[in-house]
């Protein structure tokens, strides 16, 4: 089909030439992230620094310099000297410039994450303060810009980049130049740099740009913010750039009636028509901001103060041009007839002459009414006339969006194609121009395809710090939505166990975006805290600390004349914190000692009481049959020799 060239879906195209070069013999390219109407841009793999780096790569082709004007390569050396002159981290930092046999290439830093036009789909009409929260990166960066002498001259939604971790950062000086007498001129061969919705009205008009310039476009994302549409629109440029000039920025409110009054006077003020109203630089519009922030952070619903301070005041006098004042000029500079050296000489009441000076006065009008209606039919036909209308191809089918389109003399395009949780995928979700839109017969219309809904798997994070885990989760665009502690005899402290949802468990489909994941986290080992078991049942001991995790040994077991049999007589440690699997040691009681019974036979009664008793023994005496006085020892029981534990109790027979 003629003007269809299909492309994969995914980043860049298998078929672009960039992608797997090696510029400089240090840039490895990858896929497109991005393309603009002077430079594609790339993910590339700075292969003498090991990082990462967003390329932007001039079109092919721009790089020649025609009619003596200012090229598209010399335009993109100064943007990366200009953007090298700032470092402030809300600016996207330039690294490099150079040329590879025709690609003239920037090297900057990436920035991983989206653009606050993505921001203003899906989130807006947003509440003021989220929408300042936006604004006041940007206009600390226009701010640097504007003291370093740099106007940024393509203030847009597109190009302000937000990182995965939030952070708000201004890219593309691509149109950036030092303000001077000299340059501050944006057209280039007749043609106006920047995007139509964001010119200031002195850029439509003149052609002049300051750092007045960058607040106004600042001021009409704010009004998108809080209303999430433009303030001017129209059927083609023209009308819009049109609108901007004749026409003042509507207040918010009169969309979002919840606007505050104090909110509606800054957009005002940043969208003055006459830029001699508007803030200076954004340093001073960055002082508004903040002080309207103060109002909305103190619940004020109005401030009539604040409104009279930031509403602009007209001035006495507007010395800014109308837009057709370079048409009416063309017109003005049509030369008249020249004026004959007979007028010098003839008689005023000779008539011939006359009625040749009254013939010459309508074909004077003739021929301006000719010129005026031939540039008002040209304007017409080149702005108006041929132009067709977009069908509608929205839900429809790839194949059959294709086929309306070359039905109606259209070729195609396709933009990256996008996720969406109402359409299915291969089926068109967008389209520019829109249905309705003007365009050229045979020009392209640019189609999104729909990826069907966006679906993710839970990540396997175990192992990982909670840092880690919350940027895998963030890849897969999950968020961690709590996290839990446990201990884990395992896992190291301050690392994750597991997720809820398990890793491995999740549905078929996947999970949907911003889906809230669960970390449990490891607290560490679980401690134990030690019991001291002295003098208690060394079984009691061995079986509590054992249910507790703990490994019990009984080190030695030894006589005790304190220390029961069975018992601890001591254990190490006594105290303190161990953990599951740490050893105990025990010393358990053999109860009381051994003692062997001495000889008494006919040993003095007392002197054999004296010695049994020495020797830890309770004495029990007991007359023998033949008894006389009982100052002798016939006998012991047990008998001499046994051995008896200290304490026992034993019997002498005396006679």
């Amino acid at each position: 089909m003629r003007g269809v060239r299909p492309r994969d879906p995914a980043r860049g195209s298998m078929d672009d030439p960039h992608t797997g070069r090696l510029l400089d013999g240090r840039y490895r390219v990858g896929g497109r992230i991005a393309r603009g109407g002077m430079a594609g841009v790339y993910e590339a793999h700075d292969e003498r620094l090991d990082r990462t780096v967003a390329l932007k790569i001039m079109h092919a082709g721009l790089g020649d310099s025609t009619d003596g004007e200012e090229d598209f390569a010399a335009r993109f050396v100064r943007e990366a000297r200009a953007a090298a002159r700032l470092s402030h981290p809300h600016v996207v930092a330039v690294y490099d410039q150079g040329e590879d046999d025709g690609a003239v290439y920037l090297a900057m830093e990436l920035v991983p994450g989206h653009t606050l036009r993505d921001v203003i789909a899906k989130e807006a009409p947003m509440r003021p303060e989220r929408a300042l929260s936006l604004l006041e990166p940007v206009l600390e960066a226009l701010a640097v810009a504007h003291g370093a002498g740099l106007v940024h001259r393509d203030m847009k939604p597109e190009n302000v980049l937000i990182a995965d971790d939030g952070r708000v950062k201004v890219a593309d000086f691509g149109l950036a130049k030092a303000v001077s007498a000299d340059t501050q001129h944006t057209a280039t061969s007749g043609v106006l740099l920047g995007t139509v919705s964001y010119l200031a009205p002195e850029v439509v008009s003149e052609g002049r740009a300051d750092a007045r310039a960058d607040v106004y476009a600042v001021g009409v994302m704010l009004y998108e913010l809080l209303t999430g549409a433009k303030p001017h629109t129209g059927d083609s440029p023209i009308q819009v750039a049109y609108a901007h000039v004749h026409h003042d920025v509507p207040p918010p409110s009169d969309a979002v009636p919840e606007v505050p009054d104090y909110v509606d006077a800054l957009t005002a003020r940043l969208t003055a028509r006459d830029r001699g109203l508007r803030p200076s630089d954004a340093a001073v519009a960055l002082h508004h901001v903040h002080r309207v922030g103060l109002a909305l952070r103190a619940g004020d619903t109005s401030d009539a103060e604040l409104v009279a301070d930031l509403t602009p005041a007209a001035r006495p006098t507007d010395t800014t041009p109308e837009p057709l004042a370079p048409l009416a000029r063309e017109v003005a500079a049509v030369p008249p007839p020249p004026r004959t050296e007979q007028t010098s000489v003839i008689r005023p009441d000779e008539g011939p002459p006359r009625r040749q000076r009254r013939r010459r006065r309508p074909l004077l009008a003739l021929l301006v009414m000719a010129l005026v209606a031939g540039l008002l039919g040209g304007g017409y036909w080149f702005g108006w006339a041929r132009y067709v209308s977009a069908p509608t191809v929205v839900g429809l089918t790839q194949a059959a969006a294709e086929e309306k389109l070359s039905g109606a003399d259209l070729a195609v395009e396709y933009a990256d194609p996008v996720h969406s949780e109402t359409a299915p995928e291969g089926e068109v979700v967008s389209a520019d121009p829109a249905a309705g839109g003007r365009i050229l017969p045979e020009d392209a219309v640019t189609l999104t395809l729909s990826l069907g809904p966006e679906r993710y798997d839970v990540p396997d994070v175990s192992g990982m710090t909670v840092e880690s885990a919350t940027g895998a989760l963030r890849e897969v665009k999950m968020v961690v939505a709590q996290t839990k502690e446990r201990f884990s005899e395992q896992v190291a402290e301050g690392r994750v166990i597991r997720t809820q949802p398990k890793f491995g468990t999740e549905r078929a489909q996947g999970l949907p975006v911003d889906t809230g994941i669960t970390l449990v986290v490891s607290k560490g080992r679980k401690p134990i805290k030690v019991t001291d078991w002295t003098g208690q049942s060394a079984e009691k001991a061995q079986n509590r600390m054992t249910d507790q995790g703990l490994e019990v040994t009984v080190a030695e077991e030894r006589f005790s004349e304190s220390v029961a049999e069975g018992d601890v007589i001591g254990q190490s440690p006594k105290s303190g914190t161990l953990y599951k699997g740490d050893v105990v040691k025990l010393v358990v009681s053999k109860g009381q000692p051994f003692v062997t019974l001495p000889s008494v036979f006919n040993k003095s009664t007392d002197a054999v009481v004296s010695e049994l008793e020495s020797l830890g023994l309770e004495v029990k005496v007991e007359r023998a049959r033949i008894y006389f006085n009982g100052s002798r020892v016939f006998s012991i029981d047990p008998s001499a020799g046994s051995e008896v534990r200290k304490g026992s109790t034993v019997t002498i027979t005396v006679v």
